[in-house]
Parts: structure tokens; C-alpha cells; sequence
């Protein structure tokens, strides 16, 4: 099960070095909506769930009291504990679908980048049990589309990153990819909350060298399965393409920064 990948210890290392910065932009927008409905109401607790190595959750920690992040790999929550840089952020090893949590005990439950991971029909019931009244549900992510902008080099680069995507999509979890690309629609659907909004299309960009991009692929869950299969052919496949996109980039393959434009899209909730 591709979910398993997650429970590596190297891959854990690939992930934290490798996958794109969480997005300021996402957490604003999250927090923006909880302020715009809470009236100034003082925030206790926020719960990161799957939290990885804590990039989405490290962001909370100026706005709770207290921040916990939650993640079934103890090799995820191990990276995490190592980069924790706040005081009141804790972490802990648990499954999406049984939180150890008290009921109404939670202002805002948060995944990202890892709901299309989880039961979702169990996490969701989870989710509302622990969520406070007036508490809220925060999941995003983005689509697996990406584009690469640079001087006159963007045509050739983003031909060569969609050759990576075709042979990285050979590895997929289908299930886990439809959730993504249909952008949480059918997870929005199965929220059993009213008040609920379903924001598409977030145009987010992050500055990248070529290194970063590379490490991206290698960050990907796909690579590591392709390793799975076959460790020397997924290694040769990636020598091969940072040749390709070093002699895109020539002289300037050490020093470019690259802009690397994404769409993500978030579901947001409120429980009456």
C-alpha cells in the first residue's frame, strides 16, 4: 500500500528536504476564515492532522495556545519533533480515524496535503467529534499540475518535467490521485457539516532552483514507489532527468530561480 512509504525513514528525510514550502498564502486563507467567524474569540487548541514532518503545522503555532500535530508514521513524527522550533507545538503518533482527543475539545482541525490519505468517511465523524461548537475543519491541497517558469527556458523546462510526471503517474494509488485531481470534490461532499466552503483553484507560486525542483520529484510519494519496484531503474530514470534539466538550464543551472506555479484548493467548515 503506498500509504506504507510514508513509514520509511529515508523517505521520511526525502520528504522533509524535498516537498514545496508550505504555503503562507493556505495558511492566511485558514486563518482568515476561522478570525472572520470566531469575532476575536480567543483560540486554544489546533490539531494538524497528518501532519508529515510539521510543515503546516509549525505555522500555527503564533495563533493557538497549544498546536498538536497527529501522524500514523512514527518516522514522519520523529523528522518533525527534530525541526519543532515552538514551544507549544507537540507532536504524536496516531491514525486520522481514532484521535486521541477529548469530544469539543478542538477550535481547528487542519490536514494538508493528506486528507485524499485517509478513510475519510471515519476521519470525517472523528473530525466533528473532537471539533469545539463554532469549531472548525481546514483540508487542502494541491493539483498535481504543475508549471515552470523561467526567461525564455519555460517551454523546454515544462516539456521535461511533463516527461517526469508521465513516468512518475505509472506509479500511482490511483485513488489516492483522483481525490487530487479532482480537487476534494467528493471529500467536500462527504463533510457532514452545513456550513461549509469549497475554494478552487489558488494560484500559489514558490521560487525554486533547478536542486529544488529535483528534490520535489524525489519527495514524491510516486518516486518512492518507483524506487520500491525497482531501485536502480528509478535511479537511472532520475540521473537522466537532472542531466536533462541541467543542460536545459547550462550556465545558469546553479544560480536560476525558478518560478514554480501551482493551484491548490482548500474545503473549510464550521460546526454549528
Amino acid at each position: 500500500m503506498a500509504a506504507q512509504l510514508f513509514s520509511k525513514t529515508s523517505f521520511s528525510s526525502k520528504y522533509q528536504k524535498g516537498m514545496i514550502p508550505a504555503s503562507n498564502k493556505i495558511v492566511q486563507l485558514i486563518l482568515s476564515y476561522v478570525k472572520k467567524k470566531t469575532n476575536t474569540q480567543a483560540l486554544e487548541m489546533a490539531v494538524d492532522i497528518g501532519c508529515g514532518t510539521g510543515r503546516y503545522t509549525i505555522p500555527l503555532a503564533p495563533h493557538f495556545k497549544k498546536v498538536l500535530g497527529i501522524d500514523i508514521s512514527e518516522s514522519q513524527i520523529n523528522v518533525a519533533k527534530q525541526y519543532n522550533s515552538a514551544d507549544n507545538v507537540s507532536y504524536m503518533v496516531a491514525p486520522a480515524e481514532k484521535l486521541p482527543l477529548k469530544e469539543a475539545s478542538v477550535d481547528l482541525v487542519t490536514a494538508g496535503l493528506t486528507a485524499h490519505w485517509f478513510t475519510f468517511d471515519k476521519f470525517a465523524n472523528e473530525a466533528v467529534r473532537v471539533m469545539k461548537t463554532k469549531g472548525f475543519l481546514a483540508l487542502h491541497s494541491f493539483h498535481p499540475t504543475f508549471h515552470i517558469e523561467y526567461k525564455d527556458l519555460s517551454h523546454d523546462l515544462n516539456v521535461a518535467m511533463s516527461e517526469v510526471w508521465d513516468i512518475l503517474f505509472r506509479h500511482e494509488d490511483k485513488n489516492i490521485n483522483k481525490h487530487m485531481f479532482d480537487q476534494y470534490e467528493e471529500i467536500f461532499e462527504a463533510i457532514p457539516l452545513k456550513d461549509k466552503e469549497w475554494i478552487l483553484n489558488i494560484p500559489v507560486t514558490c521560487q525554486m532552483s533547478v536542486l529544488d525542483i529535483l528534490g520535489f520529484f524525489r519527495s514524491c510519494y510516486m518516486f518512492e514507489a518507483f524506487v520500491e519496484k525497482d531501485a536502480l531503474k528509478a535511479e537511472e530514470f532520475f540521473k537522466k532527468t537532472q542531466e536533462k534539466f541541467l543542460k536545459i538550464m547550462r550556465e545558469e543551472a546553479d544560480s536560476a530561480v525558478l518560478n514554480f506555479h501551482m493551484k491548490y484548493y482548500c474545503v473549510l467548515a464550521c460546526k454549528d
